[in-house]
């Protein structure tokens, strides 16, 4: 049984993450504030980076990294199917979920690196690293605030926007290849963010002058 154990794991998850996608949970996600989201996920990406952590002692950044993001594309993989949220919200039901795994994914890598999210400048940082992602850019102070407003940003100028001409708003689901190909662009541009930012905090730790000793 050993053997399955990581396997049945895995299964137990995914079927936890899907059941939070029927479409009374989608409404809620849709009009969930995104600081609110990141500030919640917090506490959960934690437990999921000490598992890794836990499982992978001798990995590093960039390895656990990849899990992280191997474990968004499994979901992102089914999501395809979602629906029931038409006329509730602004986007089709499978872009919110892609939304909300993107943030989700990203909160865990930042705390992967020990990005402190619970600052504004955190959390300013991971939302401009889901624009830069979705070729968007940097989002504006006076972006959207809500889970729902940034699916649609992301539907009307970001690369979401291919794949809804792509596919008409009512129609076929998006396919598993594209949503874990999106997954891993977004996965890698975080990492590749929050690579930098580890390294300038070393460098800012060796620049640092050590205090004085106090006297006697």
């Amino acid at each position: 049984m050993a053997f399955w154990d990581p396997v049945i794991d895995r299964l137990s998850s995914l079927g936890r993450e899907l059941r939070r996608f029927s479409p009374a949970n989608l409404r809620k996600l849709a009009n969930t504030r995104v600081n609110d989201l990141v500030l919640r996920e917090l506490a959960r990406s934690k437990e999921r980076v000490s598992d890794l952590e836990r499982r992978y002692p001798s990995a590093d950044h960039k390895e656990k990294a990849q899990r992280l993001i191997d474990g968004k594309k499994a979901i992102a993989g089914t999501v395809g199917g979602v629906s029931g949220v038409f006329g509730l919200i602004s986007v089709p039901a499978d872009l919110l979920v892609m939304t909300y795994l993107q943030v989700v994914l990203l909160v865990d890598i930042a705390t992967l690196y020990r990005a402190n999210l619970k600052s504004d400048r955190g959390r300013t940082e991971l939302m401009d690293v889901l624009g830069y992602a979705n070729g968007v850019g940097p989002f504006q102070r006076a972006g959207p605030k809500m889970l729902g407003s940034l699916a649609a940003k992301l539907l009307e100028k970001g690369r979401l926007a291919v794949l809804g001409r792509a596919l008409p708003v009512v129609a076929a689901p998006i396919t598993a290849y594209l949503n874990n190909q999106h997954i891993q662009a977004v996965g890698e541009e975080a990492v590749r963010f929050y690579e930098g930012f580890g390294k300038a905090e070393k460098k800012s730790e060796r620049r640092r002058p050590e205090r004085p000793e106090a006297q006697a």
